[in-house]
């Protein structure tokens, strides 16, 4: 069974960067889309990043677009997940996930998920 685990969270200032790395075990993510979700204090889980066929590009939120990228290192069965000038609004705790299928994936109802990791913007 795949398994996934979220480092990289932390405190930072607005406009500061983080690079969040997920790492897969008991399978490849060569087999999976992969995504970011992440979930604020009192509000719902939320897409953030995404991808399905690395030709054809990833998938990101409106609201991260230009700041946010989300990458794979194959060698590593890694998935980060790279995150600048962040603002107070990107505070949450952001999880990896992975599905065969694409758009359950970006639903929010992948089959795997890790434990998450806890971003906070503030001055």
């Amino acid at each position: 069974q795949l398994q996934l685990a979220e480092s990289g969270g932390g405190s930072v200032l607005p406009g500061g960067s983080l690079r969040l790395s997920c790492a897969a075990s008991g399978s490849t993510l060569n087999w999976y889309a992969t995504g970011w979700f992440r979930q604020a204090p009192g509000k719902e889980r939320e897409h953030v990043a995404s991808v399905d066929d690395p030709d054809k590009g990833p998938v990101y939120a409106d609201s991260v677009k230009g700041r946010f990228t989300i990458s794979r290192d194959n060698a590593k069965n890694t998935v980060y997940l790279q995150m600048d000038n962040l603002t107070p609004e990107d505070t949450g705790v952001y999880y990896c996930t992975a599905d065969r299928t694409f758009p359950s994936l970006v639903r929010g109802t992948g089959d795997y998920w890790g434990q998450g990791t806890k971003v906070t913007v503030d001055s």
